[in-house]
């Protein structure tokens, strides 16, 4: 080897260490302000029904049974087996319980800390397909600015693990063509994520192949490759032979079809609506970047025969297609779609940041963020004036009102500084959102569930069963109250109450209604009486 080709390869090696700094710089910045929007005030509100309390009720078990008991293996909930979720996430707030206690922060944190993973992970994804570092910047900061991703990232519900084992699936897969000891990653990663989603796996594993037969259809023909996706994705066959050993059809029929493979063609819980429901919610919850989505999807279209616009366009349509088609519709469907928008965002916005300063922009562009402006300012003057009740909100729109104004202002500059005034204005106005108890708006609490759940524990004995007049179970307030509380028709509380000693939760009107015989308060709550038998003399 000559002095020069020495020279050449030791300068080499010098940009490759220098670019792998760099990237560990902006793996650790963007996963330190992910956990930071993901970690802040994670212990308020109080859990939601239903997703959130049923994962605490279930994860609560397995930490309460002893050491050498299989409960971990074979979930349940109340003492029967549980079949609407695989087990990962239970078993990562059991350990949370373990080491923090019982309460909202640790429910909550698993979920939200691998969701905060899945930022960087995006960026990883971004730096495998596209050839700049900006568009993969771009993306990153574009998906943990996003509202719904935020919220539901931050609940103790799959969602956040899926997101984060799905792209960990994208990234090995993306880096298998290039070595194939990543097909091991990835079929880890289809493990991991059916262990959190169940056959939602099934959905990523089909947009992969989907991919690598536009891009790589070599690596589909590759033993290797199937063998890595085998031996990654033991773990979850090895659990899931285990529940058909324990429990045989019905397993299959119960968290299978019921609860999974029902959705496609059922409305599951009544929730169904039209198929363009998703075209609704991204356009209520991913301002200010869906202005810039349909040139994002455009520009994937237009660069198709790169591996970043096949990935876009594959992973976007076939989700998009996938959950509009499904009869149930809930809003956490979409959160699969963002990631694939966010890179095609990060790409348009990279190429716009790159365009000559004499370059003007889309119409479009200043017109929606001006729009985006005027609703944060009626948003700030309503919570701040008619409604002062809680300024905090005021104080949120506001924020966001200027970010969008300032947006505005230098779009119609043809200033590329637009593109960090977004990031910065979002991610602080999130943050803000974030600290209010209003981050949980859905979460269906219908009274204050933590007064009546005190109420509940400190009048009854452990182990009751308490009935109630409300219309529905609140497993929300059976986490809190460490009881069952069963909903119950007049008729069933008349019957109930000749036993010896029935605890009933009721609201004024029922109380009334009911004429029960010797009734005893045990106390009140927020208009909700717990009642029991008067205890005759000598008895």
């Amino acid at each position: 080897m000559n002095r020069q080709t020495f020279a050449w390869g030791r300068a080499g090696n010098q940009i490759r260490q220098t670019e792998r700094w760099i990237d560990g710089l902006w793996i650790g910045g963007l996963f330190l302000a992910a956990l930071l929007l993901m970690g802040i005030n994670l212990g308020t509100p109080p859990l939601g029904d239903w997703q959130e309390a049923t994962v605490a009720l279930v994860a609560r078990e397995i930490w309460r049974t002893p050491d050498l008991s299989w409960q971990w293996l074979y979930l349940t909930l109340n003492g029967v087996p549980y079949f609407e979720h695989p087990p990962l996430l239970h078993w990562l707030i059991a350990w949370s319980y373990e080491i923090g206690g019982v309460n909202e922060w640790t429910t909550r944190l698993p979920g939200a800390l691998l969701s905060a993973i899945s930022v960087p992970l995006l960026y990883k994804v971004g730096r495998e397909i596209f050839p700049s570092r900006l568009s993969a910047i771009f993306s990153g900061l574009v998906y943990l600015t996003l509202l719904s991703f935020v919220r539901y990232g931050r609940m103790a519900m799959p969602e956040g693990a899926m997101l984060c084992f799905g792209l960990l699936t994208v990234w090995c897969v993306l880096r298998s063509r290039r070595d194939l000891r990543f097909c091991l990653g990835a079929g880890f990663g289809l493990a991991l994520l059916s262990l959190s989603k169940g056959i939602v796996a099934l959905f990523w594993l089909a947009m992969v192949l989907g991919f690598l037969a536009w891009d790589t259809p070599r690596l589909l023909t590759s033993g290797f490759f199937w063998s890595g996706l085998i031996l990654g994705g033991m773990p979850a066959i090895a659990w899931y032979a285990a529940q058909w050993f324990q429990y045989g059809q019905e397993f299959f029929k119960e968290a299978v079809v019921n609860h999974s493979l029902r959705r496609i063609w059922d409305s599951v819980e009544d929730r169904r609506a039209l198929p363009w429901y998703y075209l609704g919610e991204i356009l209520l919850y991913a301002a200010p970047w869906l202005i810039f989505f349909p040139y994002g999807l455009r520009l994937a279209w237009e660069e198709r025969n790169w591996s970043w616009g096949k990935l876009v366009l594959v992973w976007a349509v076939s989700f998009f297609v996938a959950i509009s088609l499904m009869v149930t519709k809930l809003p956490w469907y979409i959160l699969p779609v963002y990631p694939p928008l966010a890179l095609a965002a990060g790409a348009k916005l990279a190429e716009t940041w790159n365009l000559p300063s004499y370059q003007t922009y889309p119409r479009v562009w200043r017109t929606g963020l001006m729009l985006l402006a005027l609703c944060g300012v009626a948003g700030s003057v309503y919570f701040g004036v008619l409604d002062s009740a809680d300024r905090s909100l005021s104080l949120i729109f506001g924020c966001t009102a200027l970010t969008m104004l300032t947006a505005a202002f230098l779009v119609a500059r043809r200033d590329s500084q637009f593109i960090l005034v977004l990031f910065w204005g979002m991610y602080v106005s999130l943050l803000l959102f974030m600290t209010s108890p209003h981050w949980l708006w859905k979460s269906q609490q219908s009274y204050p569930v933590k007064q009546v759940a005190g109420l509940v524990l400190q009048g009854t004995p452990t182990g009751a069963t308490v009935y109630t007049s409300f219309a529905y179970e609140r497993p929300s307030l059976n986490f809190y109250s460490d009881r069952t509380v069963t909903p119950a028709s007049n008729s069933e509380l008349k019957q109930y109450w000749q036993d010896t000693e029935p605890y009933f939760l009721l609201n004024i009107t029922s109380l009334e209604q009911l004429h029960l015989e010797s009734v005893r308060r045990v106390g009140t709550a927020s208009d909700w009486v717990l009642v029991t038998k008067e205890t005759q003399p000598g008895s």
